[in-house]
């Protein structure tokens, strides 16, 4: 299965648990490449930012959710710009 393939689901989930669910088994292993965790996050932060649209019950904490994750692939991107400079 393609890459883009195995997130379908995800952008297919209607509540946040369904996007917990999805979203923790795409989870790549903790000793992946930066840039892997790094799509990942990018990704992970799009389906909870689409879920708070979409769960309104959960709107607040799916908003939290896309906040942490794309916190969390900025912070790789400064990390792996440091290492260029």
């Amino acid at each position: 299965m393609a890459k883009s393939e195995q997130w379908v689901p995800a952008q297919e989930a209607r509540t946040l648990m369904e996007a917990h669910d999805v979203v923790g088994k795409l989870m790549p292993a903790p000793n992946s490449a930066p840039k892997v965790m790094r799509d990942f996050y990018v990704r992970s932060a799009a389906v909870y930012a689409r879920i708070a649209e979409v769960d309104r019950a959960h709107h607040h904490e799916a908003l939290y959710w896309a906040t942490r994750e794309r916190e969390k692939a900025e912070a790789i991107d400064k990390e792996l710009s440091s290492k260029k400079a």
